[in-house]
Formats: structure tokens, C-alpha cells, sequence
């Protein structure tokens, strides 16, 4: 769409910055509206990790999980962080009293029992944190496969359920403890938002430690799949060199698609929203649909080269 100027008795089309960015966006959503997308049938397990906080990981947990429902993909969020921020944003209710996740990990309740559905959408479903799972960690020391207890339950969960989940994506909590070894410990793929600012490295080799250390110990499938690059500022040299690094580290699992900084972004947790339902015409929104479908489009490349 362009906005039109007058120079003289001659209109010309509008092509300020403004302009470039507000036809840009439309071309983008309306290429979004026209995609085939098909799911493998079978559930792709990641965990969404970066022990570097601020860096939008539950932010990206709850808006990638709801760009691939609106896809037409089944997903389950797993919110493993105390502070219950995914499970806000995804406008379930989580108080003390409410059936959750720590209840599955330290009393053995059937994952399907604390399981609710999103109003957002009926293919959105999320296993909601409460104040109760900030006291886990303690707890879990005494259990018996304490670093198995997600699995387990994840495992048992999947067999039982008539419509298969396309996506299962659990967000961690900052901190390596025994909630974030049981996401790694239940997850085949690590995915890592990392945001294009300084020190965006920091930490990460640490991150790698870990995810080896597991692949060793606990779980051999594990594998650093997807990185999404996060608020970032196209205004800045700085954002452009943080993904020039990143890309040159991390040549085949860096998303295509980079996520912008953005206000709408940053207010829809606040109405227990995800950005894809407070204002899906925005550049924050048309980025993660984005993403979404980049991740949906690399799982099934990885199936037709399994198959083949």
C-alpha cells in the first residue's frame, strides 16, 4: 500500500521509509495468507533455552506456539518457569490452586488432568506453572528419576491421546536446575532465542556444555535445531553484527526470519494474549507467523530426507 504525494500538479507514490515498511508488511501478510502447510503426524519436541534472561524466550515460546496453531498445527505449551509468564500470556488460569505442572512432576498426576485449552484457539493448549512449582527444585532432589519425571509423564501423555499433538514446546526457566534438565531430558530439539544485542554470545557456550553433557548422560536424541534471533533493531549496526556472528557460528540452525523489536509484542501478555490474537496485522506478529512456518517447512524437509 502507498501513500501518494503531491510534487507540483504530478502525484507520485509515497516512497518514504514509512511507505517501503508499510508495503512491505502487506506483501508479507498477504503471502502468509496464501501458504499450504502440511503437519508429519508425529510430535516434535522442543525446549525453548537460553540461560541469558531477557532474551524474549517466553515471549517466542507462547507466540511461535500460537503462529503454528493458527497454521492448523495441535500444540501443547509446557510453561516449566515459575514465574507462569507463558501460561498468562496464553490467558489460562494458573493460582495456586489451579491443576499444574507441579503436580505432574512431584505427585504423579496424568499430564492430561492439568492440560487446558487456550481461548485463543482449540489447537492451542497449555500445562500451565503456578506459585507452587517455585518450591520443585527441593522437592524433585528426593524423587525417584528425578531427572525423568517430564518424560515420563510427556511420554504416557502422547501414547494416550486419540488426536496427535503436531508440537510440544516447554518453556524453561533461566537457570540450569532440575526443571530445565527435565526439559532437556524430555525434548529431542533445543531452541534458542538469542537477541541482537551486546553480549548476545554470552553464555551460550555454557548453554552447548549442557546440551552435551545431557546428550551423554540422559538423552542421546538431544540436538540444537533452531535459533530465532530476537529483538532486533534493522536501525542499528549493532543488531546486524550480533546476526552476522550468529550466522557465521551457526550456519544451518539460524531462522531465516529475525523478530523485531516491537511495542505490540511487549504489551500482549498484559491482556493474556499472545501477539498472533492482540494485533496479528503487526510487524511482530507477521515475523513469528513467519518463523512459525520456517520451523513447521524444516520438520518436514528433515522427514522426507528421514524417509528417503
Amino acid at each position: 500500500m502507498f501513500h501518494v504525494k503531491q510534487s507540483g500538479n504530478i502525484t507520485e507514490p509515497d516512497d518514504s521509509p514509512i511507505a517501503r515498511e508499510l508495503a512491505d508488511l502487506s506483501a508479507r501478510r498477504r503471502a502468509l495468507e496464501d501458504v499450504d502447510v502440511s503437519f508429519t503426524g508425529s510430535t516434535r519436541i522442543l525446549t525453548i533455552s537460553n540461560q541469558k534472561g531477557g532474551v524474549g524466550k517466553t515471549t517466542t515460546t507462547v507466540n511461535i506456539a500460537a503462529a503454528i496453531a493458527s497454521l492448523g498445527g495441535r500444540v501443547l505449551v509446557i510453561d516449566l518457569d515459575p514465574q507462569g509468564n507463558a501460561s498468562t500470556a496464553l490467558g489460562v488460569p494458573h493460582t495456586a490452586d489451579t491443576p499444574s505442572i507441579y503436580d505432574v512432576l512431584i505427585d504423579d498426576v496424568p499430564l492430561a488432568d492439568v492440560i487446558q485449552v487456550s481461548p485463543e484457539s482449540d489447537n492451542l493448549l497449555c500445562a500451565p506453572s503456578n506459585i507452587h512449582l517455585a518450591g520443585a527444585e527441593i522437592e524433585l532432589v528426593t524423587q525417584v528419576a528425578r531427572e525423568q519425571r517430564l518424560k515420563t509423564a510427556l511420554t504416557d501423555h502422547l501414547a494416550d491421546l486419540e488426536q496427535t499433538l503436531d508440537f510440544v514446546l516447554i518453556d524453561c526457566p533461566p537457570s540450569l536446575g532440575l526443571l530445565t534438565i527435565n526439559a532437556f531430558t524430555a525434548a529431542t530439539e533445543v531452541f534458542l532465542p538469542i537477541q541482537c544485542e551486546y553480549y548476545a554470545l554470552e553464555g551460550l557456550s555454557q548453554l552447548l556444555g549442557n546440551v552435551k553433557m545431557i546428550q551423554k548422560h540422559l538423552n542421546p536424541a538431544l540436538r540444537l535445531s533452531t535459533i530465532l534471533l530476537t529483538m532486533f533493531d534493522a536501525r542499528t549496526r549493532l543488531s546486524q553484527q550480533v546476526a552476522e556472528e550468529v550466522r557465521s557460528h551457526f550456519t544451518g540452525e539460524v531462522l531465516d526470519t529475525v523478530i523485531p523489536r516491537s511495542v505490540r509484542v511487549s504489551e500482549a501478555p498484559s491482556f493474556g494474549k499472545t501477539v498472533i490474537s492482540y494485533d496479528g496485522s503487526s510487524a511482530g506478529a507477521i515475523a513469528y507467523r513467519e518463523a512459525a512456518l520456517e520451523i513447521v517447512r524444516r520438520g518436514d524437509a528433515g522427514a522426507e530426507e528421514g524417509d528417503a
